[in-house]
């Protein structure tokens, strides 16, 4: 058989729950992970992340996935996800997973951080791309296909009833939901309404330009990031600040990570309040991280953001300012 080709992911954009009367769309469970292409031939597993990055190494426990094809090749769209104690999607458990690469600490935390691939679309099987085939007839496909296993499923998804799906998302404890037209084909690399992602937590990615010096118990350490999003034209806009949501072991490891990109100039575009660029560490832009806020005001400014992990699937310039209000925009995350 011919090599697989490589695939971009395809993306959703921030929307609404289709009403009731709206019966051409299914409905799956949204998960709060690292979204992967899976490449399966020849006895092995190749794990791409949304940003082309090849993410193979950091999940070993994944190389069993292998054989849920049989001897088929195949192009499988999923998310890895690490589970709390209390069998819930975790995003900080996750964290650790995604940075590392040295081989005895990635095969230590695959025995106590186990993951799990969650498959839900299928773009090529064999020698053929199904990915002008309609939503109905892939997933049918990657059902019938690929054979869950230990560390991997294909999730259940939903023909109806999309207000009930979406509230036992928040039951569940789960990031929400992603509505999907049953008769769309896969657009690689393009963000669609034809899946429309519903969220029961307003999240955003960031850039992170800068950090400020802790007091009191985070004395010699951050205290707070400095945060960022571009414009439409490209600048990147100062959208405020963070110094919540951290463990100890994030912020030695944010400040490991940023002492080699520190500047003597701030990277935004415009003037930062001087309240915030007092005593600032200024870096260069090129980390993307996550937080989750309360809403976005008239400036950009984000209310009560808590830091939730750093996103090293995500490149900077796609990190895009959101309107005022809450939830969306597209650089909400997912």
């Amino acid at each position: 058989m011919a090599p697989l080709p490589t695939y971009a992911p395809m993306l959703a954009q921030a929307g609404a729950l289709p009403s009731a009367d709206q019966d051409e769309w299914a409905v799956e469970m949204k998960w709060d992970g690292v979204r992967a292409i899976a490449y399966i031939a020849g006895g092995t597993v190749r794990l791409m992340s949304r940003n082309a990055k090849d993410i193979t190494s950091a999940y070993p426990e994944l190389q069993l996935m292998a054989g849920a094809t049989g001897r088929r090749q195949a192009v499988v769209d999923g998310e890895i996800v690490a589970f709390d104690e209390a069998g819930r999607p975790s995003f900080g458990a996750l964290q650790p997973r995604m940075h590392q690469r040295n081989p005895v600490s990635v095969a230590e935390l695959a025995r106590t951080v186990p993951v799990t691939f969650m498959a839900f679309d299928l773009l090529h099987l064999d020698d053929d791309p199904v990915i002008q085939l309609p939503y109905t007839e892939r997933r049918e496909l990657l059902e019938t296909v690929f054979t869950p296993g230990y560390r991997w499923q294909v999730p259940v998804r939903f023909h109806d009833h999309a207000e009930d799906a979406f509230a036992s998302s928040r039951r569940l404890g789960l990031e929400g939901v992603v509505c999907k037209r049953l008769a769309s084909p896969y657009r690689p690399g393009r963000r669609t309404g034809e899946w429309t992602k519903v969220k029961n937590v307003s999240a955003v990615e960031v850039v992170i330009g800068g950090w400020k010096p802790g007091s009191g118990r985070r004395s010699g350490t951050i205290g707070s990031l400095l945060l960022g999003s571009y414009d439409d034209a490209g600048r990147l806009l100062f959208i405020g600040h963070v110094g919540t949501g951290f463990t100890e072991s994030m912020l030695g490891d944010l400040r490991r990570r940023l002492a080699p990109l520190e500047q003597d100039d701030p990277p935004f575009a415009e003037p930062v309040p001087r309240e915030h660029a007092r005593d600032a560490h200024w870096v260069r832009p090129v980390m993307v991280g996550e937080v989750q806020y309360a809403e976005v005001t008239g400036d950009h400014r984000l209310r009560h953001p808590s830091w939730r992990g750093l996103r090293p699937d995500r490149r900077p310039g796609e990190v895009r300012l959101i309107g005022p209000g809450s939830p969306g925009g597209a650089s909400a995350v997912g």
